[in-house]
């Protein structure tokens, strides 16, 4: 009879341990995408968040490059602690999940919290951003020492089809457009090419579309959600982890070997 309850046991640890191994692969993984995300962020969105000259998104992009590391290395000392049976280790494992759950929680109801229920701030956060990319285009656009700007600038135009900051009109008060014979640059047209920016006619620019701030407020408000969601989800996943690991803790402390 004892022969068998020990015989239970152990096949019971060892299902836990498979089932923790899996879950700090998956984990592993989730941290990995976490980390590309904060890298595809500063690598491929970098001129914009230099357009908007606040810190605050850079911040979160250098955040989520931490938090991939964070995850990936709590998932290394998991399958650590699992294939050798640490006790201790599970319960640093413990301790560090319970940690990044937390955060990713407080994280991500703050993403959703910041851009739902924080008026009249949010509004003037908005109309800072809005004034200082619109200050932005109109002082160092095509000035010596500012190519990076420009290109910025061109890039953000033509991805977002979208003219001046607040619409085309932002233009007119430009360094750049005093002189020279464009009314807007070239890369608001709808085909672009050299010298094309001097009809301004809804035909030809992105007039009527609306202005490059909107549209960069809306792509950053989406992001915003999805990192809010994919954060919240992975720290509900992480409940399973945790279970998992009080499972097998308290299973290694009944096995007899």
């Amino acid at each position: 009879m004892e022969t068998q309850r020990e015989k239970t046991h152990t096949c019971g640890t060892i299902c836990l341990k498979y089932l923790l191994f899996l879950f700090n692969i998956l984990f592993w993984l989730a941290g990995g995408v976490v980390l590309a995300v904060g890298v595809w962020t500063l690598v491929e969105k970098s001129d914009y968040i230099s357009l908007l000259n606040s810190s605050f998104y850079s911040v979160s992009a250098y955040i989520l490059i931490a938090a991939g590391v964070i995850v990936i290395m709590t998932g290394i000392i998991g399958c650590c602690a699992t294939l050798k049976e640490m006790k201790s280790l599970l319960i640093v494992y413990l301790i560090l999940l319970l940690c990044i759950f937390l955060l990713e929680i407080i994280a991500g109801v703050l993403a959703y919290i910041t851009y739902q229920h924080c008026f009249p701030f949010c509004y003037q956060l908005d109309e800072e951003l809005r004034q200082n990319l619109m200050g932005t285009m109109q002082q160092k656009y095509k000035q010596p020492g500012q190519e990076s700007i420009t290109e910025a600038v061109d890039k953000l135009q033509q991805e977002f089809k979208c003219c001046g900051s607040h619409n085309s009109s932002d233009w007119t008060d430009s360094v750049w457009i005093q002189s020279t014979q464009n009314v807007v640059p070239d890369s608001c047209c709808k085909t672009p090419s050299e010298l094309c920016g001097i009809r301004d006619h809804p035909s030809n620019i992105y007039k009527v579309e609306g202005g490059c701030i909107e549209k960069l407020e809306e792509f950053i408000l989406s992001q915003l959600y999805i990192l809010s969601a994919v954060g919240i989800g992975i720290a509900f996943l992480q409940l399973v982890g945790m279970m998992f690991t009080c499972c097998l803790y308290r299973s290694l402390e009944e096995d007899p070997y």
